[in-house]
C-alpha cells in the first residue's frame, strides 16, 4: 500500500475525537455526582465561566486562580473544591477503537502523529502512558502516544485562531499540506484548511473510530 505522499503527520483534537467529555456545565456537574443549583446555569454565569477558562485554556491563569474566580463567578454557589471535581468529571472516557488506530499509525514508518487541542493544566496531567487511576480518577492514555503533544495552555493560544496553527507548524517543521487533521468543531477544522492542512470534521457524537479510518483509508494511509 502507498501513502499518499504530501501526508506526514496526522493530528488529533482531544475532546470529541479521542476522548468523550461534557459538553455542558449541567452535564459536568450531573457528572460529578452533583446538583445543578439555582442561578448557576444563567446566561450570565455561563458568560463568566467561558471567559475564565478561555484565559484557563491559554495558560494564563494557574489552576487555584480559575477554580477560585469559577466559584465567584456562580456567586459562591460551588465550592473551589466542588468545581475541581466538576473538572475532573468533565473529561468522561475515552471512545472505543481510536487507541488501536494511533497504535497503527505509530507503526508506520513514514507517518508521525500528534495532538493540538484547546485544553488545561488539569485535563492534560490526565494523560498517561498507562490506564491507571490516581485516588479514583482515572487516566485516558491514548493521547500520551502522539508523537508531537501540543496543547492551548502551553502554546499561549486558541483554536481557530490561526496563530496557534503556525505554532504548530513551527514546533513540529510540518508543512500545511502535509498535516491531516481530524477536529469535531467546524471553526477548528475550517480553519486548519484555510492554512493549507488537510482537515475532516468528526461527529462525536458517533463511532469517531470509524470515521478517523475511512478518512485514513481515503487517504491511502490505513487498510
Amino acid at each position: 500500500m502507498s501513502i499518499e505522499p504530501n501526508i506526514r503527520c496526522v493530528c488529533f483534537d482531544w475532546g470529541g475525537v479521542i476522548l468523550r467529555f461534557c459538553r455542558s456545565f449541567a452535564e459536568g456537574v450531573r457528572a460529578a455526582g452533583l446538583d445543578l443549583r439555582e442561578g448557576a446555569d444563567g446566561a450570565e454565569a455561563i458568560a463568566a465561566r467561558r471567559g475564565l477558562a478561555n484565559q484557563y485554556s491559554m495558560g494564563k491563569m494557574s489552576r487555584a486562580e480559575f477554580l477560585e474566580a469559577a466559584s465567584r463567578a456562580t456567586s459562591g454557589l460551588y465550592t473551589v473544591d466542588e468545581l475541581e471535581r466538576i473538572n475532573h468529571a468533565w473529561l468522561i472516557e475515552e471512545y472505543p477503537g481510536v487507541g488501536l488506530i494511533v497504535d497503527e499509525l505509530n507503526a508506520l514508518p513514514h507517518i508521525e502523529t500528534a495532538l493540538l487541542s484547546n485544553t488545561t493544566e488539569i485535563h492534560w496531567e490526565r494523560q498517561h502512558t498507562e490506564p491507571s487511576r490516581q485516588n479514583g480518577i482515572p487516566h485516558f492514555p491514548t493521547a500520551a502516544k502522539l508523537k508531537h503533544r501540543h496543547a492551548s495552555h502551553l502554546l499561549g493560544l486558541l483554536k481557530p485562531n490561526a496563530a496557534i496553527y503556525a505554532a504548530f507548524e513551527r514546533e513540529t517543521g510540518f508543512a500545511p499540506s502535509s498535516i491531516l487533521f481530524f477536529d469535531d468543531l467546524q471553526e477548528n477544522v475550517l480553519a486548519a484548511r484555510a492554512r493549507g492542512w488537510r482537515a475532516v470534521q468528526i461527529d462525536h457524537t458517533g463511532d469517531t473510530a470509524a470515521q478517523i479510518r475511512a478518512a485514513l483509508r481515503e487517504h491511502s494511509i490505513l487498510r
